[in-house]
């Protein structure tokens, strides 16, 4: 995992306030090119949020740059639960992911981690009570803000070694606004 440890703009976390404010259930999916993106996502997310839209668009500059590719798969979405509350590892070569509002992704040190105990290998227990981990102080978690790219398992050479990674709980009344990039062509 790299990761950008990074403080939002306060133009960008106003934008953020009312985006969840609007759409308390936005959830948007495109493929996008660098060249397009700044168009489409401020076509999808509407007016008075531009530096949402500027810093989601960089994002996508820096993600297509760095991987050598035309176009990123983009999900946004406000929740309200954890979208996957399980620790696992994601079936693809990387995937850029951003928290701008709510608890960041939690994620596992690889030698912390007991794979074997990964899916049905937790036979349906809890992490903590699969032998996923020892303890709930193996888990890391990054800060609203932060941008991490995370290796998946189908990253070449990458194979059984994808980062060991969940989404958190969200507190009861408050939303999450969370990013992902996907590679695409």
């Amino acid at each position: 995992m790299a990761t950008w440890h990074r403080e939002l703009t306060h133009e960008a976390k106003d934008a953020v306030g009312r985006l969840v404010t609007s759409d308390r259930s936005l959830k948007t999916a495109m493929t996008l090119s660098p060249d397009k993106a700044l168009a489409c996502i401020s076509d999808a997310l509407g007016s008075g949020k531009c530096a949402l839209s500027r810093d989601i668009a960089e994002l996508v500059e820096m993600f297509c740059y760095l991987l050598g590719r035309r176009r990123a798969g983009l999900r946004l979405a406000v929740l309200d639960a954890a979208m996957c509350p399980k620790f696992h590892v994601d079936m693809v070569p990387c995937r850029l992911v951003t928290t701008y509002l709510g608890p960041g992704t939690e994620w596992l040190p690889h030698g912390l981690v007991n794979r074997s105990k990964l899916g049905i290998g937790g036979r349906g227990q809890s992490d903590l009570e699969s032998g996923l981990i020892k303890g709930p102080g193996d888990i890391q978690r990054l800060s609203p803000g932060d941008v991490a790219v995370l290796k998946g398992e189908l990253w070449e050479g990458n194979e059984d070694a994808g980062l060991v990674h969940r989404s958190p709980a969200v507190p009861s009344g408050d939303v999450r606004l969370i990013l992902t990039l996907d590679v695409s062509g």
